[in-house]
């Protein structure tokens, strides 16, 4: 196995000026039933009424930025901040209400069965 050195931070501002609009998704390693991405928001939402509804675990943490997670049937959405970080299990309908439109949120997300 090849070792792979990297930086999260690395090209975060390049990437979400070529994207306004739209996340950036990046794979940082995927094996059989494991995979860890990197996601860089800037003002993006869940479309209205669109829920997340994976057949698949998630554990993901805000490393630079905020944001806004909703969770079907709580009350009150979820403010995530840096370092804050959130378990979501399989099946376990979520939406992104809100991210930071003035710089990027940056998250890193484990996603496993």
């Amino acid at each position: 196995m090849t070792i792979q050195p990297g930086n999260l931070f690395a090209d975060v501002a390049d990437v979400s000026a070529a994207n306004i609009g739209e996340e950036t998704f990046s794979e940082i390693l995927a094996r059989p039933g494991l995979k860890i991405e990197r996601i860089v928001s800037q003002g993006q939402t869940s479309p209205p009424g669109f829920w997340y509804d994976q057949a698949w675990n998630e554990w993901v943490i805000v490393l630079k930025g905020r944001a806004t997670l909703q969770f079907e049937h709580e009350l009150a959405a979820r403010s995530l901040g840096v370092g804050d970080y959130v378990f979501i299990p399989a099946r376990k309908r979520h939406r992104v209400e809100w991210t930071e439109p003035q710089q990027p949120t940056v998250w890193l997300a484990v996603h496993f069965e």
